[in-house]
């Protein structure tokens, strides 16, 4: 069975989109190939690299990314995990499939640290059920 191309677009691609990308690689390494970028990118979060980790998987040497149109061009599917990214992605190719996931940023949480680690663990949560489902969906 041939992998599909998954590629996850969000603004920074700093914690959703690379979220994201840990859950698909970790979960579906045999249905997908799996990418991320943003479309202003600000650099691995560390508070997503952390949520992770409590979740098992390594996301620390993921990099931060603009949008390669090389990999937007041989996607097989598109994931936008934001309004912003939805709205600001380029063109996508014909024939390619695109979904928006639409997530809050944690990104933009307010307050103490365990505030904001709830926050992450939240839509962390929210994304490995996502990518649960599109793995079964794939598979």
């Amino acid at each position: 069975m041939d992998r599909k191309v998954i590629y996850f677009i969000c603004t920074g691609n700093s914690a959703r989109s690379q979220m994201a990308e840990g859950f698909a690689k970790a979960l579906g390494a045999d249905v997908f190939e799996v990418y991320s970028g943003g479309t202003n990118p600000k650099g691995l979060n560390p508070y997503g690299v952390e949520v992770m980790k409590e979740a098992g998987i390594d996301i620390s040497g993921q990099t931060s990314a603009p949008i390669d149109t090389s990999v937007l061009k041989r996607s097989n599917l598109i994931i936008t995990l934001c309004r912003d990214a939805r709205d600001q992605c380029p063109a996508i190719p014909p024939g390619v499939e695109h979904r928006h996931w639409p997530l809050e940023d944690p990104a933009e949480a307010k307050g103490g640290r365990e505030e904001i680690l709830k926050i992450f663990r939240k839509t962390r949560d929210e994304i490995k059920r996502l990518v649960e489902d599109l793995v079964e969906e794939f598979r």
